[in-house]
């Protein structure tokens, strides 16, 4: 699973990377994005457009919210399948911004921290789902899932699971909601070439090395 991630990338960075035209949210950084967490999400509705999601997704048929917590990951390999997400996979595709992610290693009563990252430094989005529920009172409220793959090769020794890094050159396929074909859509959420990553092990969890 993805349980923690980071976003420390200037806006201006963000921005020229995703081709954004739009920011509708007050960009906030920071090394330790946790579930329920205000996220930043690049959807496609016309123009690229930056917006804010809460991270832990409620359908939009759910009757208690509190299930949020139990969907802050999609299994790339029964979106098609779960209630919970077929909606979502067939036209509210996003892509989620970050520039690494957690995980780690338990050996015994030790548990090893690492953090992953593209060797180049960019931020990279997600893959993601997102959803607008109505509360009771009629606030509407919008959350997200990330989506997990099998493991490449690097971290495969440290989790059974890794988020899925969506290309540079299919990008624009998976936010588009023009594109419904799920074999089309399903093709695109494989493991991210380990050769393009790296791993840092981490004195403590909250220890982000910054280039």
């Amino acid at each position: 699973m993805c349980g923690r991630f980071v976003l420390i990338s200037d806006l201006s960075v963000i921005t020229e990377a995703f081709d954004i035209q739009e920011i509708a949210f007050d960009y906030r950084p920071s090394v330790n994005v946790l579930p329920s967490h205000q996220i930043a999400a690049v959807i496609h509705d016309g123009v690229n457009r930056i917006i804010q999601l809460r991270w832990g997704l409620i359908p939009s048929w759910a009757k208690d919210p509190s299930i949020g917590s139990r969907l802050i990951n999609a299994r790339a390999e029964t979106l098609a399948e779960k209630p919970s997400f077929r909606n979502a996979f067939k036209k509210r595709r996003c892509l989620i911004i970050a520039d690494g992610f957690y995980e780690s290693l338990k050996e015994g009563k030790k548990t090893l921290p690492f953090y992953f990252r593209l060797k180049t430094g960019n931020p990279f989005g997600f893959a993601g789902l997102y959803e607008m529920w109505t509360s009771p009172e009629g606030q509407p409220i919008h959350t997200c899932t990330i989506i997990t793959t099998e493991p490449n090769d690097l971290i495969q020794p440290i989790h059974n699971r890794m988020p899925v890094i969506m290309p540079k050159d299919k990008e624009s396929l998976w936010i588009d909601p023009a594109v419904q074909n799920q074999a089309q859509l399903s093709s695109v959420l494989q493991p991210y070439p380990s050769s393009e990553m790296e791993a840092v092990s981490l004195p403590s969890p909250m220890y982000i090395p910054i280039r």
